[in-house]
Formats: structure tokens, C-alpha cells, sequence
């Protein structure tokens, strides 16, 4: 049973760790609390290269990991400047393997969770298609959530790909994002959305209900304990209501 969870910020302030926190804490029976930066406070001399060495390097191969030098100075500015790096895609059980053995040795048990909000892009491999997904989260210990993952990992509306695919015939080339999200009408999650905070609230309670109860997600669409692929579905489970079905609802609350 979990009695502890330790939350870790993200760099991005659109993430607010400690509302998460407090939102949580109201819901479970355990002391939950805010850390730093996870890579900042369990860093060492090769964890820059642990990240070059999960990198995938095409949407169509399983093999993943480059350390070049050039790579491992990239990930090195990428540790110490956050907010400058991006537009790379991690395999996420990888990470999760590295960063969770940097855990200390009396906090790797399962009464106590590690929730990382991580500024990275995490993916897992896909063998029914043989290509990488991106994925807002990857359960375990430690759990990561992925902030950009919720705008970059679940599908947008339709008509956000179809208004694309017409400017792309148009003028043969793809138009910036942000046109596009301003020209389609529909809910879905954009990068630094004010919404963030609000959202991460159900993907870190999953992280802790996976750890405590071995149940990965909920099967009803409109629970926060679900797992949508597309952006509305994401939007409906997480900040619609009711936040949970009955059968969670009996164990987090109504609100």
C-alpha cells in the first residue's frame, strides 16, 4: 500500500507541482510531497549519456540510442537548460529504468511512489504496428509524466489533420502549429495550455492507483483514471464531470 509519494517538479511552469500535490493529497491516505527536479537532484557525470543512450532514432526502428559526443553535450546543456532543449523522443521504459536506479536504496519500495513530471517526450514501442508512440505517462517506479506529452501523445480532432492536409495542397507545405490551432474549433490541449495543471492531476493520481492497486486505467471514457488516445477524449476525462466513475469515485471523491 502506498503511503508516500514523492512528486517531482516539471521545468515548465505551466505544470504547477504543488496544486497537483494538493489536489492529490485530498484524495488519497498518504503524505504526499513536492521535490525538485528530479534530474537535478539524483544527476551525476553520466546521466547526460543515460539519455543519449535512449533516444530513438527513427519512428520505425526499435533500436534506440546515440552517444556520440556530440549527443551526450546536447543532453548536458539539455540538463542544465531545460527549457532549450526538445523535438527528441525518448524510449520511456529506458528512462524509466535508468532514473529509477538512481532511486535511494530505502525509497524503492512500493509504499513509497516516485512521480516525475518530466519536460521530455517519452514513447513506448508499438510491436502490433513495428513503430514508437508517444505517451503522456509510463507506470512504474518511478511513474513519468510527460508534460508535452499531453499535447504532442494524444490524436487532435479530425479536422485539425484535415485543415493541414488542405493548406499542405495548397501552398505544398505544412503550416505553422500555432495557425492551425487557432483556425480549428475544438477542444484539445496546446502547448503551456493553462488547462495543464488541471490535467496532470488525473495522469499523476493513475501513477500512484497503478503502484497501489496494480490497475493500469479505467475503462470508462469519462473517468480520470482513463487513458484516451485522442485530445477530446482527454479533455472529457480529465476536466469534465463527474472526475471519476462510480467504482473510483468510491475511493477518491466526487469533485
Amino acid at each position: 500500500m502506498v503511503e508516500q509519494v514523492s512528486l517531482y517538479r516539471a521545468p515548465t511552469t505551466a505544470a504547477d507541482a504543488d496544486a497537483v500535490a494538493d489536489w492529490l493529497a485530498s484524495r488519497i491516505d498518504a503524505t504526499v510531497t513536492v521535490r525538485d527536479r528530479f534530474c537535478s537532484r539524483y544527476a551525476d557525470d553520466s546521466l547526460a549519456e543515460a539519455f543519449a543512450e535512449t533516444r530513438v532514432l527513427s519512428p520505425h526502428d526499435r533500436e534506440t540510442g546515440n552517444t556520440m559526443l556530440g549527443i551526450v553535450r546536447y543532453e548536458e546543456r539539455a540538463l542544465d537548460t531545460p527549457e532549450r532543449a526538445g523535438g527528441v523522443l525518448y524510449d520511456g521504459l529506458a528512462v524509466q529504468k535508468r532514473l529509477g536506479a538512481r532511486l535511494p536504496d530505502d525509497e524503492r519500495g512500493l509504499d513509497h511512489a516516485h512521480v516525475i513530471l518530466t519536460s521530455r517526450v517519452i514513447g513506448t514501442w508499438g510491436d502490433h504496428d513495428g513503430r514508437w508512440h508517444k505517451r503522456v505517462t509510463v507506470l512504474g517506479q518511478p511513474a513519468l509524466v510527460s508534460v508535452p506529452g499531453l499535447y504532442e501523445a494524444p490524436a487532435k480532432p479530425e479536422a485539425y489533420y484535415k485543415e493541414k492536409q488542405t493548406h499542405a495542397m495548397l501552398s505544398g507545405g505544412a503550416p505553422p502549429r500555432e495557425v492551425l490551432e487557432e483556425q480549428i474549433e475544438g477542444d484539445f490541449l496546446v502547448e503551456d495550455d493553462p488547462r495543464t495543471t488541471d490535467v496532470l492531476k488525473g495522469y499523476v493520481l493513475q501513477a500512484v492507483h497503478y503502484l497501489d492497486t496494480g490497475e493500469a486505467f479505467c475503462d470508462d471514457d469519462h473517468c480520470r483514471l482513463a487513458n484516451p488516445h485522442r485530445q477530446p477524449g482527454v479533455i472529457e476525462a480529465q476536466l469534465r464531470e463527474p472526475a471519476f466513475c462510480e467504482r473510483h469515485a468510491s475511493l477518491y471523491g466526487t469533485d
